[in-house]
């Protein structure tokens, strides 16, 4: 249709020119012509760019400044969970070159591929981030304020995970802890989400378990299979998972919910367990100078004993916070980890 106006445009500018030899009046009347030609096809152009990039996801680049993707327009108010919220705990200006404290192997043309993923979708009109608490609730403690569920859709009607980033139970690594996996995860077609929680270990517990209870209230809107669900954690994430899954949803103030099928856990020293834990899938590496893998090591051990489903795996020179493990040697685990869930379901 605008082809088609601008054709109409060019064939008036056309006739006018034809006509107007010599005519001043005539001459002005066929350069406002061009003005409006050149006025609409710069229109059309932009236009085409802005339907190029949604096609193509290419919003940002790894020289994208990070302020950029947390102030843009497309994301609202939540833009600035995407990163952590105390900007203490990582350093770089850009995509390209941000670092998380705690963390190793951090992937940016990964960080690049989220940040266009979520800006996609949320240029298509889709929801990509829900809030788990009422307007009230927050109003009332202004830290839940920075909570929320990011939503990375898999195919409708099927069963989902719920991913927690680690961060010392000080920050939400979320970039390369918890946001990679999820998207991942939805391309295998499983309903992903990636939690943002208040720091200390009590309280992030306590919104997992509310984000949890907010799922399976929406379950019809969402689209997802609340059957046979699984919890997955990097470090601190990991520790919440644990926690949530053995001790379940109403011991951290939420509705009494079915246990996770299956809890994934990366890179954490956790040693407790008990009868009433789930399934349970471990990743860790060999150098990892903040959480001992041996430790984990002998819980899985003390859990098998008890009749419960284990799989560990141990990466040798690698250290904490590796995260998808892309280019090393732990690449594909989360290929193993997403079979042992679906073993238990």
């Amino acid at each position: 249709m605008k082809q088609a106006i601008i054709m109409g445009i060019m064939a008036v500018l056309f006739m006018t020119v034809l006509t107007a030899c010599g005519n001043s009046a005539e001459a002005d009347h066929s350069q406002e012509v061009q003005d409006m030609v050149s006025n609409t096809m710069d229109a059309e152009y932009a236009q085409k760019d802005t339907e190029d990039d949604i096609l193509t996801g290419s919003f940002y680049t790894t020289d994208t400044p990070i302020s950029d993707v947390m102030h843009d327009p497309a994301f609202g108010d939540y833009g600035r969970l995407i990163f952590p919220v105390d900007d203490w705990y990582y350093s770089g200006d850009t995509l390209g070159n941000l670092h998380l404290t705690y963390y190793s192997n951090i992937d940016p043309d990964m960080t690049v591929e989220i940040t266009n993923y979520m800006k996609e979708h949320a240029t298509s009109g889709d929801t990509i981030f829900y809030d788990i608490y009422t307007d009230e609730e927050k109003a009332a403690d202004p830290e839940k304020e920075d909570t929320g569920l990011f939503f990375f859709k898999g195919n409708p009607g099927e069963r989902f995970a719920v991913c927690n980033a680690g961060g010392a139970f000080a920050y939400v690594g979320a970039m390369h802890d918890s946001f990679p996996h999820a998207l991942e995860l939805s391309k295998q077609g499983y309903n992903a989400f990636a939690l943002i929680y208040r720091p200390g270990a009590q309280t992030a517990c306590e919104d997992l378990a509310r984000a949890i209870q907010f799922i399976f209230e929406h379950a019809d809107e969402l689209e997802v299979n609340t059957d046979g669900y699984s919890l997955w954690g990097g470090s601190a994430g990991a520790r919440m998972a644990a926690w949530v899954g053995s001790y379940g949803t109403a011991a951290f103030g939420a509705d009494d919910l079915p246990q996770p099928a299956a809890v994934i856990m990366q890179y954490t020293g956790l040693s407790e367990y008990s009868k009433s834990d789930p399934a349970t899938f471990v990743a860790v590496g060999e150098s990892d100078g903040i959480a001992n893998w041996r430790t984990m090591k002998r819980r899985l051990e003390g859990m098998s004993a008890l009749g419960i489903d284990t799989e560990f795996h141990s990466y040798p020179g690698l250290s904490h916070g590796f995260g998808l493990g892309t280019g090393t040697v732990a690449e594909g685990w989360i290929d193993e980890a997403i079979a042992f869930w679906q073993r238990q379901v």
